[in-house]
């Protein structure tokens, strides 16, 4: 009916209230928020002095430890990944190492060719390598350590060793208080990568190579023997060359024939017309015996030297003996042959042997090479002044908050008043407190009345 009122149902009554009352409270509480922020905001300017001094003394400190602490440098070299022809020696390398007491661990996943880096890392990492940095450098004097197990791990620390996964180049990076020092160690690094590789290389060509100089060298002493056999019995008989000794004596001595004949017949002519005493047939005969002599020297039929005559001895062999020493020249001479043949086929073998084994070598090459660091690594000191200064202006207003929310809490709390009761506790039981406060106020007092008087008289 008009003019009757509506019943409303209680649910609808709290909807309304509802949607009356929150938007109030929502306002409310934002204010009061508000309120708050900009009551932080007026303490902290009204502390703005405080702050500005904390924050001076935060950066004096810092700076004061970022100059206090020890200047270091860092010297870095880059390697290139080893060629892919060093594919066997890596190979052999990766097997070997599988049981090499601290190169051991190196072989878990040495199994082709792109772990190469990890393999050169392994090796740097190698208690070798680092003992042979350690022995160079003294570096145990250097670090103040007795034992060398301490010298590594300090070295461990100072040195990083890593490897581009896409590139594969090794970054090599030691840090030292001295800048020589530093560039030193790492090229020293690199020196010893490339000397161990080698020294651990067991691939196919290089155990051919160390076979093929161990057989070189027997043969070369067998050569030597040989010569020097051939040339002491060449020497004792006079065999230059004994075919060519041969023929040569063989015209020489039918030579000599052709003469005698010669000399003979002439004689006879001589004989016929002149007496046997006639110089001309004196002089024939001379010349016939002569010849006769030279043909029974060149046949066999030397004579003895005459004492006192060096010069009656043959200096060549006879014709008899050439058979007899033909056959022991040639022995001689055909083994000395094969030592040389056989010398220069092994040279040839040695020779290629070093070439495949430098190829399947992996070979360290350097991309950078380690230079003296011009600028200090460590410390940051513009980085750690600045953390100072923040971190001590971040202090400073926690402080000041916290001491402004101290103060708001009401004396009657019960956390209040705990906290104050135990911070009383513990200063009684420090003994920093004294009948008209506390001690340091007490000798405080007392040393500027004493400056006041002159220092004559006591509190």
């Amino acid at each position: 009916m008009p003019g009757t009122p509506m019943r409303v149902s209680p649910e609808q009554e709290i909807v309304d209230s509802t949607v009356l009352v929150e938007p109030s409270r929502l306002d409310a509480y934002e204010e009061g928020e508000n309120h708050a922020v900009f009551k932080r905001l007026r303490l902290l300017l009204d502390a703005r002095f405080f702050l500005l001094r904390f924050t001076a003394y935060g950066l004096t400190l810092a700076t004061l430890i970022a100059f206090l602490i020890p200047v270091r440098y860092e010297a870095r070299t880059q390697l290139m990944p080893p060629d892919n022809d060093a594919g066997a020696g890596l190979a052999s390398l990766m097997a070997m190492t599988r049981g090499a007491g601290g190169l051991g661990m190196l072989a878990g996943d040495l199994l082709g060719l792109k772990t190469s880096g990890a393999l050169f890392i392994g090796i740097l990492r190698s208690e070798t390598v680092e003992d042979r940095i350690i022995d160079k450098f003294d570096l145990k004097s250097v670090y103040s350590v007795r034992r060398m197990q301490q010298a590594r791990r300090r070295l461990e620390e100072n040195t990083q060793i890593a490897e581009d996964r896409k590139s594969g180049i090794l970054d090599i990076g030691v840090s030292d208080h001295d800048p020589k020092r530093a560039a030193a160690i790492a090229k020293a690094y690199v020196e010893e990568l490339d000397r161990l590789v080698v020294e651990l290389n067991t691939s196919a060509a290089h155990r051919e190579r160390v076979f093929l100089e161990e057989r070189l060298l027997s043969v070369k002493q067998d050569l030597d023997s040989s010569a020097k056999e051939f040339s002491q019995f060449s020497s004792e008989n006079t065999a230059i060359d004994i075919k060519e000794q041969g023929k040569a004596m063989v015209e020489a001595a039918a030579s000599l024939q052709g003469h005698l004949i010669a000399a003979q017949s002439e004689l006879e002519g001589l004989r016929q017309i002149y007496a046997d005493t006639n110089v001309r047939v004196k002089a024939v005969r001379a010349r016939i015996a002569e010849l006769q002599k030279k043909l029974a020297e060149m046949g066999g039929g030397d004579l003895a030297p005459v004492a006192g005559n060096t010069e009656s001895a043959s200096l060549y062999p006879s014709i008899r003996k050439l058979p007899l020493l033909g056959v022991r020249y040639a022995e001689l001479y055909r083994a000395n042959k094969i030592q040389e043949t056989v010398y220069e086929l092994l040279t040839q073998q040695c020779e290629m042997a070093k070439v495949q084994e430098a190829k399947e070598t992996p070979s360290v090459k350097v991309l950078d090479p380690a230079k003296v660091p011009e600028k200090k690594s460590f410390p940051p000191r513009l980085l750690i002044m600045f953390m100072g200064a923040v971190l001590a202006l971040m202090t400073g207003t926690v402080w000041i908050l916290a001491k402004d929310g101290w103060k708001n809490v009401s004396a009657e709390h019960p956390g209040k008043q705990l906290a104050q009761d135990t911070f009383a506790s513990i200063k009684a039981d420090l003994g920093i407190t004294s009948g008209n406060g506390t001690r340091f106020h007490h000798v405080r007092d007392k040393i500027l009345w004493r400056k006041r008087n002159g220092g004559k008289h006591d509190i």
